[in-house]
């Protein structure tokens, strides 16, 4: 996204040799975000198509996916994550980008619900990339400079999520297109006509993510030396034995209960976006490509460019109060939004809250020693991933609930307010676990 002007000066860090690893990551992410950021505009109609419902219905049925998918990434997280402290992060980064490459095949092939169901379960399981990556980078960055290199998962989230859904908004339409000119020569159950038509951007991923792990096989190096290597213990590697190795790291435990929150809250953006806006909008899918693009923009110029002017300045600390502030502010505008542009519009205060993340994590980062950050990074993925679990359910049935024919109030913006005072408890959690400390 915005290439020349954005990433200029981090593509020449990365040039350099020191950050060479850096760059190896970040193109791995990269493209791994495109490929899940292809097939989102597209989820709303197969969901709605296959089970011949509304969008609001549909809506529920995404949160159902959802959890399905962070259950069983908070149940097998933390092992990947143990598996990475033990056998290094490359073998584990492959294994995810294999996993996904298959899931997305199955999907565009998918006859039923049902499968979507199974599909999401095997992505769960071996979806650890960016855990994987997040110690990747810790691995490779000196304490001063994690927060700025956290910062570049942003970015690849960012550019991933302005080429991906432009390009599945558009696989998408063409897709479409391309089917109803096959009608009359295949027949109408056909499964190449069903994946051709709106799955499409389904097979697209499943090449992108599938030249991904063949780029990190011959690529990406190792990043973990083996005197930081640690035995892997079945009883550190699972969900509830990984949160409770947080304990250790006083920061990091007393900031459990805001990051669960801020994860919790981001859901009225991540599980609603599409579905909000094709019904209080009507938009289609191209449409909803271009604006997740827009998302994609924004977020790649707060990540990969304001945070390592900002955070150094004024500190990773007052950084995260900003951030706050910002992500609030965006929420509740999103949720009164009554035109197309708005949207658009109030894109830029949700995206500078974007500042906090990097922040708090380079802040957790920096009280957690070297062999342990792989499983640092895996026990926060898996409260992430209990969010994820319960997050979708919150958000897509608040949005169904408010926009259902003969529903008590149409208000199709409830989960970003329900999102804006998660966000507001977060801060008040954050400042009291960073009270008079330091960091």
């Amino acid at each position: 996204m915005f290439k020349t002007f954005i990433f200029s000066t981090d593509l020449k860090k990365m040039a350099e040799p020191k950050n060479k690893a850096l760059g190896f990551i970040f193109i791995t992410l990269l493209l791994d975000v495109m490929s899940l950021g292809i097939i989102i505009p597209v989820f709303p109609n197969l969901i709605a198509g296959m089970q011949h419902c509304t969008l609001s219905e549909a809506s529920q049925y995404s949160g159902f996916l959802v959890f399905t998918f962070a259950a069983m990434q908070f149940l097998f997280s933390p092992v990947l994550g143990g598996l990475s402290d033990r056998y290094g992060r490359r073998p584990v980064l492959l294994f995810s980008l294999f996993g996904f490459g298959l899931d997305y095949i199955a999907q565009a092939f998918a006859p039923t619900i049902v499968w979507l169901f199974v599909t999401r379960i095997i992505a769960g399981i071996t979806g650890a990339s960016f855990t994987t990556a997040s110690a990747y980078i810790a691995d490779i960055s000196p304490p001063e400079k994690r927060a700025q290199n956290f910062g570049m998962i942003g970015v690849a989230f960012g550019a991933g999520f302005i080429l991906g859904p432009a390009l599945g908004g558009i696989l998408g339409d063409v897709g479409h297109k391309l089917a109803l000119g096959l009608t009359g020569t295949l027949a109408p159950d056909n499964a190449l006509l069903k994946a051709i038509d709106t799955r499409l951007p389904f097979l697209a991923a499943a090449f992108i993510s599938l030249m991904n792990c063949l780029y990190g096989y011959f690529v990406v190096p190792e990043s973990l030396k083996p005197e930081n290597r640690r035995k892997f213990e079945w009883k550190r590697a699972n969900p509830i034995g990984s949160v409770k190795q947080l304990k250790k790291y006083p920061i990091v435990l007393s900031m459990v209960g805001s990051i669960f929150l801020i994860y919790l809250a981001a859901h009225a953006v991540q599980s609603t976006w599409s579905f909000y806006t094709m019904i209080k909008f009507s938009w289609d899918q191209k449409m909803v490509g271009y604006s997740l693009a827009a998302v994609g923009f924004a977020v790649g110029a707060v990540q990969g460019g304001l945070i390592r002017v900002i955070i150094p300045k004024i500190g990773q600390k007052k950084s995260v109060y900003i951030g706050f502030i910002l992500y609030t502010i965006g929420l509740i505008l999103f949720g009164f939004a009554t035109q197309t542009w708005m949207m658009f519009v109030f894109l830029i205060p949700y995206c500078l809250g974007g500042i906090t993340g990097p922040a708090l994590q380079g802040i957790m980062s920096n009280q957690v020693p070297a062999n342990a950050q792989g499983e640092v990074q895996g026990g926060l993925t898996g409260l992430v991933s209990l969010t994820n679990i319960i997050g979708p359910l919150l958000m897509t049935s608040l949005l169904s609930f408010f926009t259902r024919v003969g529903g008590p109030l149409y208000f199709p913006g409830a989960p970003f307010i329900m999102g804006a005072l998660l966000m507001i408890l977060a801060t008040v959690l954050v400042m009291g676990a960073l009270k008079g400390k330091d960091v």
